[in-house]
């Protein structure tokens, strides 16, 4: 990138308010029998108080109100401010109950089409903050939120737009999606302290979990008392090999690293927060990659979704979310059942001023951010 974008500002709503007030414990509970990490108490009574004020959002899907809730935490916001806040699934829970209805009187609600459009994330957004830009939805899988991010810089650099709104949202604790997952056989069936092991490369079985969360950033080409700054970015594509397609060598990461970082010296690269699922394979094939470009030495690895479980279309965001606050706290935060040696093979001890967000979704797809201090 010739000159950086600026995070103006960021929101975040999830299980946990902060990655600054870890516990070394995850934030999940039981479904059905199934593991899940839906947003904190806290901010679910929140919610609810808001929408029993605000009769025109009943309707909509929980996806578009997790959006909206995040998005009325950023600040001095333009009025000409475009929007782009992604999502993997979209309106997961209203699609299933809208056909479940269908399915059982062959009949639907006048209004089910439009409220289960993927649009209505990005465009309540900007209709809620009464914004005047563009506002454009969008899914690429779990890479969504970065692909917003990449939209927001081509955005930004050309000139379309003088500030943006970007991330990703994701509702998706719903029996179906929840099905879908385990019919992959990639959700975790773990019974211990840590559900979902995220980058431990010796676990014996899969061990993904879904959770829902969303959150979005402001960003401009003006340095705003910024809270970071997106100095580099990558995205690749790999042929297709399977449903979920990343190949061993986990080759669309290799390629979206090589470009985020393209010729600063690899040792400046304090951290990197991995996608890493939680799967076998997945978590083995980002790993793979990670040695691909940096070697033995490679960045300290970090991770939140041993924590928060995968938001798919929003977890990227949470990771870029989880960097920012890296960044200000001058702490690389830890996964507390992984060996210091693999996690920190350089040994440092170093407040992070770098730090690489990688994100890989279904469909071979890869990018990589790298965000600044």
């Amino acid at each position: 990138m010739k000159n950086p974008i600026y995070i103006n500002d960021a929101a975040m709503i999830a299980a946990i308010d902060s990655f600054t007030n870890q516990e070394s414990a995850p934030f999940f509970k039981k479904k059905n029998k199934a593991w899940i990490s839906p947003i904190s108490k806290v901010k679910e009574d929140q919610l609810q108080a808001f929408l029993r004020d605000h009769d025109a959002y009943k309707s909509l899907d929980r996806s578009v109100h997790l959006a909206i809730f995040a998005a009325r935490s950023l600040n001095h916001i333009p009025e000409q401010t475009a929007v782009n806040i992604g999502s993997s699934r979209g309106a997961t829970g209203l699609w299933e109950e809208y056909y479940s209805r269908f399915r059982e009187s062959g009949t639907v609600p006048t209004a089910t089409s439009p409220l289960t459009t993927l649009g209505n994330v990005s465009s309540w957004v900007a209709q809620d903050l009464g914004l005047k830009g563009t506002a454009f939805s969008h899914s690429i899988t779990c890479a969504t939120a970065s692909h917003a991010i990449l939209n927001a810089i081509a955005w930004l650099e050309s000139g379309m737009a003088t500030s943006f709104i970007a991330g990703g949202s994701e509702a998706p604790l719903t029996d179906f999606t929840i099905a879908q997952m385990q019919a992959l056989r990639i959700y975790s069936r773990e019974t211990g302290r840590y559900p979902c092991r995220s980058l431990d490369l010796d676990k014996s079985q899969n061990s993904m979990i879904l959770g829902e969360a969303a959150a979005c950033f402001l960003l401009s080409k003006e340095d705003k008392n910024s809270l970071a700054k997106i100095t580099g970015y990558g995205s690749a594509i790999e042929k297709l090999n399977s449903p979920t397609s990343l190949t061993e060598s986990g080759e669309c990461l290799q390629e979206s690293m090589r470009q985020a970082i393209q010729h600063i010296d690899l040792e400046t690269v304090d951290a990197i927060i991995t996608h890493a699922p939680g799967t076998i394979k997945g978590d083995k094939a980002e790993f793979t990659a990670i040695k691909a470009v940096f070697g033995d030495r490679y960045p300290h690895l970090c991770n939140n979704k041993w924590q928060l479980g995968h938001s798919l279309g929003a977890s990227s965001a949470l990771n870029l979310h989880m960097a920012i606050e890296m960044l200000q706290s001058e702490t690389i935060f830890k996964i507390p059942y992984l060996e210091e040696a693999l996690v920190n093979p350089r040994g440092d001890v170093r407040a992070p001023n770098r730090i690489l967000i990688n994100a890989t979704g279904f469909g071979g797809n890869a990018v990589s951010l790298l965000v600044e201090k």
